[in-house]
C-alpha cells in the first residue's frame, strides 16, 4: 500500500527497503527483491525504486484499476473487489482494514508478551544475582571460619610442643644442676680433707699419726662423685609442609 515511503525493507525488517513491490505493495531491500523473484507466486511481480514512489492515499489494482480493500489470505497480497471472482477466485478474503487491526493486535501482543518475559528474565536475574552473591559470601565466610579454625588448631598444637619442651628440658637442667652442687659439695669436702692432710704433716710422727692417716684415707674414700655418663641433647626434626599439603587439609569449593 502506498502511503508514507518506508526506508526499512518490509522482510528483513533490517536493511533499507530500496525497491517497492507494485504487486504486493511492500517495501524490499536489493537481497530480499531477489528472493521474492524466486517465489512461484511472486515471479512476476513489478518493482519500482522507492524513491520514484509518489505517496497517494489509496492503493490501485493494476489489473482493474480499482481500490484495493482486501487482502487474499490464501496468495498472502492485496487484490480488489473484482479479483475476488478473477483469478483469486476460491480463495480466502479479509477487509483490508480488519487484517491491519489484526495484524497490530497480533503485533502489540508479541510485544507486550516479549516485554513481560524480557522483565520477568530481567528480574530472575537479578534475583539469582543476590542469591550468588550470598551464596559466595557464605562460602567466604565458611573458608575464613575454617582457616581460623585451622590457625587455633596449629597454635594450640605449636603451644603445647612448646610447653613439653619447656617441662621436659627443665626437668633435665634440674639433674644437671642436683649433680652439679654434689659436685660443689665434694669439693668443698676435698678442700677440707687436703687442709687435715697439710695439718698430719706437721704433725709429730708417733703411734697415732698411722691412725689419723688411715682415718683420713676413710675419709678421701667417702667422697663419691656421680659421673653423668651422658649430657642430655635436645634437636627438632622439621617437617617440610607444602601448599599441596595445607589445600588437601581444607575444604574444597564448586561453581556450577
Amino acid at each position: 500500500m502506498a502511503q508514507a515511503v518506508s526506508k526499512t525493507c518490509e522482510m528483513c525488517m533490517s536493511a533499507a527497503g530500496s525497491q517497492y513491490c507494485l504487486d504486493c505493495e511492500e517495501y524490499h531491500c536489493a537481497n530480499c527483491k531477489l528472493l521474492h523473484y524466486r517465489q512461484k507466486l511472486s515471479r512476476t511481480h513489478q518493482f519500482q525504486k522507492a524513491s520514484d514512489l509518489i505517496p497517494e492515499g489509496t492503493s490501485k489494482c493494476n489489473e482493474h484499476k480499482e481500490e484495493l480493500t482486501l487482502m487474499c489470505i490464501t496468495c498472502g497480497v492485496l487484490v480488489c473487489t473484482s479479483c475476488v471472482t478473477g483469478k483469486h477466485n476460491g480463495h480466502t478474503f479479509s477487509k483490508f482494514s480488519e487484517v491491519i487491526a489484526q495484524l497490530r493486535g497480533e503485533n502489540d501482543t508479541r510485544i507486550n508478551s516479549r516485554r513481560r518475559e524480557a522483565n520477568q528474565h530481567k528480574k530472575n536475574i537479578e534475583q539469582s544475582l543476590i542469591w550468588f552473591d550470598n551464596a559466595v559470601e557464605s562460602v567466604i565466610m565458611t573458608i575464613t571460619e575454617e582457616s581460623t579454625m585451622i590457625k587455633r588448631m596449629v597454635d594450640k598444637s605449636i603451644a603445647e610442643m612448646i610447653a613439653l619442651v619447656k617441662e621436659q628440658s627443665q626437668k633435665e637442667k634440674y639433674k644437671l644442676i642436683h649433680m652439679m652442687s654434689e659436685a660443689e659439695s665434694v669439693l668443698d669436702a676435698g678442700l677440707k680433707l687436703d687442709k687435715d692432710r697439710q695439718e698430719l704433716d706437721k704433725m709429730k710422727q708417733d703411734r697415732t699419726m698411722i691412725q689419723k692417716i688411715n682415718n683420713l684415707k676413710e675419709e678421701i674414700n667417702k667422697l663419691k662423685i656421680d659421673y653423668l655418663t651422658e649430657f642430655p641433647y635436645i634437636s627438632y626434626n622439621s617437617k617440610y609442609v607444602n601448599e599441596d599439603d595445607i589445600r588437601k587439609r581444607i575444604g574444597t569449593y564448586n561453581i556450577r
